[in-house]
C-alpha cells in the first residue's frame, strides 16, 4: 500500500460519499486505502459501510464506542490499523481538499522529511473556509501562541494547527504520544524532533453539516498546549491557580461579612482542598489512576496532606496579617504560591504513585520520577 488515508469522523454522514469519490479520483495510480475512525452518534458508520461496498479503493471502518483521546486518539488508532507506513490525515468535512493529496504524497516520496504539512499560512495557502473574521483571527493568534511556546520544534512550521498532513509513522514513537484533543499534529511535532516540509493549500468551506468548533474546544486546546509545553506540572498549576483564586475570594468574602480571618481561611482551605482533588482526578493525574491506589485512599492521602500543609501555612498567614500587617487575601495568596511545589511533589510521588508490588521497591528514583512528571513532554 502506497498511502493510508486516515479520516477521523464525528457525525459526518452527509460528507462521506463525496469524500470517498474525490479521494478515489485524487489517488488514481496509487495503491491507497481510506480508514475511517468514527466516534459518531448518528448514522455515519452505516453510511461509511454503504459507500465502502462500491468504492474503487479499500474503505475500512473502526467505530469507537469510547472516544478515547478525542480526535487525536482516533488518528493514533488509525495509524495502528494502516497498511502503509505513510499515513495521510485529513478531516471528513472536505475542508481539506482531497485534490491536494497527490502533491502531499509526492513531497513525502522524496524521502528527506518525516512530515509534510498542508499549510494555510505559507506560500499561497489560505484560510477562506473559516466561518468568519473572528475565527480567522482566533486561528492566527492561537498559531502564533503555539509557535512562540515551541520556538525550536516549530521554527520551520507555519501551520502547526492544521489537521491535514502526511507522516511516516516509523518516525513516531506512539507510546510517547498522549492525545487528549483535536490538535494531533501539534502533539506529534512537540513530542518528537522531526524533519518537516510544508505545502500550501486552500482551506475550503464545509461540504455539509455544521462546524464542531466551540468554546469548549478552545479550552481543551489551551489545556493541551500547557500540558505539552510544561508537562503535568502545568496542569497541576492550572488547578492550583483556580483553587487559589477561589480560596482568596472565599477569604475576602467571609472577612467582609465579619468572619474572623483565621476562621475564613480554614473554611476556604477545606472547600478548595476537596474541589482541587476532584479537578486533579479529572484533568491532571487521570492517566495514573489505574496504577495508583483506590480513589478513597487517594482522597484520604490528599486530604490529610493538604490539611497538614494548611496547619503549617495558617500560622504563617497569622504572622503576616497580625505582625506584618498584610491583608488576609494577600497573605493567603503568597503562602499558597509557596506551597505549590511541595503539593505537586507529594501528589505525583505519593498520592498517585503506582501500587508497590509486594516485596519489591519501586525502581525509579524519586528525583528522576519527579523530573519526569514535571517536565515531560515539554520542549527542553
Amino acid at each position: 500500500m502506497d498511502l493510508s488515508i486516515i479520516v477521523p469522523t464525528y457525525n459526518e454522514a452527509p460528507n462521506i460519499r463525496e469524500l470517498v469519490r474525490r479521494v478515489t479520483r485524487a489517488t488514481e495510480g496509487m495503491r491507497a486505502e481510506i480508514i475511517f475512525v468514527d466516534d459518531s452518534r448518528d448514522d455515519t458508520p452505516a453510511e461509511i459501510l454503504r459507500v465502502a461496498q462500491d468504492a474503487a479503493i479499500p474503505v475500512r471502518l473502526l467505530h469507537r464506542d469510547v472516544a478515547s483521546g478525542g480526535l487525536g486518539g482516533a488518528v493514533v488508532a488509525g495509524m495502528h490499523l494502516a497498511e502503509s507506513d505513510t499515513c495521510l490525515v485529513m478531516d471528513g468535512d472536505l475542508q481539506h481538499p482531497p485534490e491536494k493529496i497527490p502533491e502531499l504524497a509526492e513531497r513525502m516520496r522524496r524521502g528527506d522529511v518525516d512530515v509534510v504539512v498542508a499549510s494555510r499560512y505559507t506560500g499561497d495557502g489560505t484560510a477562506h473556509g473559516l466561518a468568519d473574521r473572528t475565527r480567522v483571527w482566533v486561528s492566527r493568534l492561537s498559531t502564533a501562541l503555539t509557535r512562540a511556546m515551541f520556538p525550536v520544534r516549530l521554527r520551520s512550521v507555519a501551520d502547526p494547527m492544521t489537521g491535514y498532513f502526511v507522516v511516516d509513522r516509523r518516525a513516531i514513537d506512539d507510546e510517547t504520544l498522549n492525545p487528549r484533543g483535536f490538535k494531533i499534529l501539534l502533539e506529534i511535532l512537540a513530542r518528537t524532533p522531526l524533519r518537516v516540509a510544508e505545502v500550501p493549500f486552500d482551506f475550503a468551506g464545509r461540504f455539509a453539516g455544521e462546524s464542531k468548533a466551540s468554546l469548549r474546544q478552545g479550552m481543551h486546546f489551551l489545556v493541551q498546549l500547557a500540558a505539552l509545553r510544561f508537562g503535568k506540572m502545568s496542569l497541576f498549576a492550572i488547578v492550583g491557580g483556580l483553587g487559589a483564586i477561589a480560596n482568596v475570594l472565599i477569604v475576602w468574602a467571609l472577612v467582609r461579612l465579619g468572619v474572623n480571618y483565621v476562621v475564613a481561611a480554614v473554611i476556604a482551605a477545606e472547600v478548595t482542598i476537596v474541589a482541587n482533588f476532584l479537578l486533579m482526578e479529572r484533568f491532571v493525574f487521570q492517566d495514573m489512576k489505574g496504577q495508583a491506589s483506590r480513589v478513597g485512599s487517594r482522597f484520604a492521602k490528599s486530604f490529610a496532606f493538604n490539611n497538614a500543609e494548611a496547619l503549617v501555612r495558617l500560622p504563617i498567614v497569622a504572622v503576616l496579617v497580625s505582625g506584618w500587617h498584610w491583608s488576609a487575601a494577600i497573605a493567603t495568596a503568597v503562602t499558597l504560591l509557596a506551597a505549590f511545589f511541595v503539593r505537586f511533589l507529594f501528589h505525583a510521588l505519593v498520592v498517585y504513585a503506582p501500587k508497590r508490588p509486594q516485596g519489591r521497591a519501586l525502581s525509579t528514583p524519586i528525583l528522576d520520577e519527579l523530573d519526569r512528571q514535571a517536565v515531560l513532554p515539554g520542549e527542553l
